[in-house]
């Protein structure tokens, strides 16, 4: 352990479970990307400085907005380890997957104020639909959807 380190400043697996509601297996997970990074005590236990619970917080919320783990990643990289991160460390985070949430917002906004209308046409079909996909040309591309409706 760290001189500078008191053993009040470091949190077991456990407690850092009880504390973020992630099981102990999902903690270790993390571990393994190197999300978050253990300090080992003089005895070789695994502790975790208490900035850990914001960064798994971070990684629980980011996913809950879509974020796949390479992003989460990416921006998590940017947070210094072995130091609780600043406001401002935070605040680059947030302005970088910003303008990625208002284009996923616009995005679900535009399909949502568009559902009624199409559900609603009575053609109820996407081969046949004249607004959506005229002479199913999306179908010659391939299975599944081809975009998000424009």
């Amino acid at each position: 352990m760290s001189a500078h380190l008191k053993p009040t400043d470091l949190l077991s697996i456990g407690e850092i479970a009880r504390r973020t509601g992630l099981s102990i297996s999902a903690i270790r997970f993390y571990e393994d990307k190197r999300l978050i990074e253990p300090v080992r005590t003089g005895g070789n236990q695994r502790r975790f400085l208490r900035s850990a619970i914001r960064r798994l917080s971070f990684i629980l919320i980011a996913q809950r907005l879509g974020l796949s783990l390479g992003e989460i990643e990416a921006e998590l990289a940017r947070l210094p380890q072995g130091r609780t991160p600043t406001a401002q460390d935070w605040e680059a985070i947030s302005a970088a997957i910003r303008a990625r949430l208002d284009a996923q917002i616009a995005d679900l906004t535009r399909t949502r104020d568009r559902l009624d209308g199409c559900i609603g046409c009575g053609c109820l079909s996407l081969t046949h639909c004249a607004i959506w996909n005229p002479q199913d040309r999306l179908g010659d591309e391939g299975p599944g959807a081809r975009k998000l409706l424009a």
